[in-house]
């Protein structure tokens, strides 16, 4: 899975500039849909152009892409819930192959009649799915730019002595299972505490994808059950909820995950 910083609602403002594409923000709740990126244009040779589309994708393995086409007008999209800067970034790889091929841009508010489809999927890494349930996936609101962040979040306590320790051998997890942002937050009371621990990646760009195996990092943190009296959920009710905090022990592009 990609952990890390996305966009959704929102363009991420001042950080890339189209010609061609426009962003069109998703809707969560009953509305669910995804954000997209999309271009409607016209070229000469539709069946060379796609071709050149095409081996431009295999350098973006993560990306969405989507075709409709009318003998040589195209609508083109790139979307997902979570657009990474990897997408954009295909977006402005598009863009350029665009100006090559001396596109024109078609009005998007014209009816289209597609003729065909291309869908180009993403490629996903097989790590099966989330077996531990104590993992909980979770967005953010809006940060720097509008964007957002995708994070593990885990719910825990512990006795205070113990925490110290506890933290430290996260720390550890976090360097072997490709994740570089780890914080939390915390409430401590009566020789215990609750902890939200939050672990996460910065921005994800095409040359530096991280993914990360939810079941290889959710059995490591279960076996410190084993070495600390760790127990998943919160002790005590609402009283002692986390609320201390963030507290950074790693971090990358903050501004972008942290207020």
């Amino acid at each position: 899975m990609i952990l890390g910083v996305y966009w959704y609602f929102k363009f991420p403002e001042n950080l890339y500039h189209f010609k061609f594409f426009k962003f069109f923000e998703g809707y969560g709740g009953h509305a669910d849909n995804a954000a997209e990126l999309i271009v409607r244009i016209q070229v000469d040779n539709i069946e060379d152009f796609i071709i050149k589309l095409e081996e431009l994708k295999t350098r973006f393995k993560k990306a969405f892409l989507h075709l409709n086409i009318n003998k040589n007008q195209l609508i083109i999209s790139i979307g997902s819930h979570q657009l990474f800067d990897f997408d954009f970034q295909f977006a402005l790889e598009i863009e350029e192959l665009l100006v090559r091929e001396n596109a024109l841009l078609l009005d998007s508010s014209i009816p289209f009649k597609s003729l065909s489809t291309k869908t180009y999927h993403i490629e996903r890494d097989n790590f099966g799915n989330n077996e531990h349930r104590f993992i909980q996936i979770v967005g953010s609101e809006l940060k720097k730019d509008n964007a957002e962040n995708l994070s593990i979040r885990i719910d825990c306590n512990l006795p205070l002595t113990d925490k110290k320790f506890f933290v430290n051998d996260l720390k550890s997890i976090c360097r072997e299972e490709n994740i570089n942002v780890f914080y939390y937050i915390n409430h401590d009371f009566n020789s215990h505490c609750n902890l939200m621990l939050f672990f996460t990646n910065g921005r994800q760009k095409t040359h530096s994808i991280q993914t990360v195996n939810l079941n290889s990092f959710g059995a490591k943190v279960r076996q410190l059950t084993q070495k600390y009296q760790v127990h998943f959920g919160h002790l005590e009710g609402l009283k002692y909820y986390p609320q201390n905090g963030p507290h950074v022990e790693l971090i990358v592009d903050e501004e972008y995950i942290l207020n």
